[in-house]
């Protein structure tokens, strides 16, 4: 993301988004209330169309709409912005949906909280930072996946085989197999770009190997990690144990999951933690809260929103978690709410 303007003093910001990962923090950043503008296409309504059936072409145009409802489309790349339009040539007070992707530009004028200023500068640095890709590799399958900022995305589940089912297809061979890898790779990742191949038994070893003498380029920064599975189950295995490897370090999914366990460390020893809305409203209430974490579906709620400016103004930090990735799903079952606390707290 790159911002291309800023005015502190009426709270407007205008960014270009960059990359997938870019919607994942503006739909964090977002909330009821916001304004934003941004070139779209609505049809343009004539007087003809409110008497005949017809329906006229669809024109570019700025709008400025109030925002009421943010949902992230990972799978189409797309960030959609519901809203009333409040500004713009023409159906005022009309709904309209802002459907944005790499490239566009989108201006936000809101009052900003200091932890979205944090992910806005976040979402700044880290646009550059190459994507990390994943092979987790058994004998007879091979799972690639790549890991954005708000989790892990498989891009691709390749086997040995041939045909169809895995007991009556003709099988390849190792390096007819690993070809087939490789091939794969090429179209999700640019040479020299991190790498992380990982599984039991020997066959990442042989991969990385057979690239060393015919694909040099491909594992220039790739690194062969053990894991006692394939698949996003080996690949999750693997961050959860390897945050600490230099391949992985500073990813948000990472140190969101690293709050995330922390929190656990600290209930499972009975020392300065909370979790649980209510409890977590009573402790930032008494100015115990260090840091907050909060899932981010709940972050819109009335409850989460003032428990996070509350937190800010009396020094405390806030972290938005992810609910696609494990650490997330940890959060939800404590309830989507959580404390790291200055003191212990009855």
């Amino acid at each position: 993301m790159k911002i291309l303007n800023q005015d502190k003093r009426e709270g407007r910001i205008k960014v270009r988004i960059d990359n997938l990962d870019d919607l994942w923090h503006l739909k964090n950043i977002l909330k009821e209330k916001d304004v934003v503008s941004a070139i779209t296409y609505r049809r343009e309504e004539t007087q003809r169309d409110k008497i005949r059936s017809e329906r006229g072409e669809k024109k570019k145009m700025r709008l400025d709409i109030e925002v009421e409802k943010v949902e992230f489309h990972e799978f189409t790349d797309r960030l959609r912005i519901l809203g009333v339009i409040i500004e713009g040539p023409q159906d005022h007070g009309s709904y309209h949906t802002l459907n944005l992707t790499e490239g566009d530009e989108l201006t936000m004028i809101k009052e900003w909280k200091d932890h979205e200023l944090e992910r806005l500068k976040e979402a700044v640095e880290r646009s550059e930072e190459p994507i990390i890709t994943f092979v987790a590799l058994e004998e007879n399958n091979a799972t690639i996946a790549i890991m954005r900022q708000y989790g892990v995305k498989e891009m691709a589940c390749l086997s040995p085989n041939m045909g169809g089912k895995m007991y009556d297809s003709e099988r390849l061979s190792k390096k007819d197999y690993f070809e087939k890898i490789v091939k794969k790779l090429r179209t999700i990742m640019e040479p020299g770009e991190p790498l992380v191949i990982l599984g039991p038994g020997f066959t990442k070893e042989d991969f990385f190997e057979y690239c060393k003498n015919h694909h040099t380029e491909l594992v220039k920064h790739a690194e062969v990690v053990p894991a006692g599975e394939g698949g996003l189950t080996g690949v999750h295995e693997v961050l959860k144990k390897g945050r600490e490897r230099e391949t992985l370090d500073g990813q948000r999914m990472g140190y969101e999951s690293e709050q995330v366990e922390e929190l656990l460390k600290e209930i499972k020893k009975d020392g300065a933690y909370s979790y649980g809305p209510e409890e977590v409203e009573k402790a930032v209430e008494m100015g115990a809260v260090e840091t907050l974490l909060i899932l981010d579906e709940n972050v819109r709620e009335k409850k989460g929103e003032e428990m996070m400016k509350r937190t800010e103004e009396l020094g405390g930090e806030v972290i938005v978690i992810s609910s696609t990735h494990e650490g997330g799903e940890k959060l939800e079952a404590l309830g989507g709410y959580g404390a790291l606390l200055r003191y212990k707290i009855d």
